[in-house]
């Protein structure tokens, strides 16, 4: 199961990962286009700063996910096949009980449409459309474990005094 890491060392603030979501979930799919659509589209990352740190926040695709358990009307769910927490706009009555409960604060309002909009991992796309715009490479999409297993073998050489400038995976 892949999911998006954020290594914050590298986060800039362009908010490039921001508008570049907004776009992909844009009717127009244009950078041009789509900031005159009605309703506006939303982005599903958010950029935030604190004593001078800047990280990206989005759904973490939580395991036993609040929002899934809240939802009065069903319209939260996991996927089956991407294990990715989704909003089925179709069921979805605008209650923002998945909001209240959210502990990332990553759940967001569609006032126009009384919707719920939340990250949804950029269905159709190799990686999300956050992690495919970042200049920096501050956001990755990968396994857990790959990740995990490039943190461990960073941390060891670092240990060990030996040099390692990052722990990207091969390729990346």
């Amino acid at each position: 199961m892949k999911r998006i890491f954020v290594r914050p060392d590298l986060c800039t603030a362009c908010k490039t990962c921001e508008l570049a979501c907004a776009v992909e979930h844009s009717q127009a799919k244009s950078i041009f286009a789509s900031p005159l659509e009605t309703p506006r589209p939303m982005n599903r990352v958010f950029v935030e700063a604190s004593d001078g740190r800047k990280i990206p926040i989005f759904c973490r695709q939580c395991d036993d996910a609040p929002c899934v358990a809240a939802c009065i009307s069903g319209a939260m769910f996991r996927d089956p096949v991407t294990d990715a927490v989704m909003c089925d706009w179709g069921r979805c009555i605008g209650c923002w009980t998945c909001v209240m409960v959210c502990p990332y604060g990553v759940i967001g309002r569609q006032l126009e449409l009384g919707k719920a909009v939340k990250c949804d991992l950029c269905p159709g796309r190799e990686a999300p459309a956050c992690v495919a715009s970042c200049p920096t490479k501050a956001l990755l999409y990968e396994e857990v474990e790959t990740f995990s297993k490039d943190k461990r073998l960073a941390f060891a050489a670092a240990v060990s005094g030996q040099t390692q400038v990052s722990a990207l995976p091969a390729g990346g």
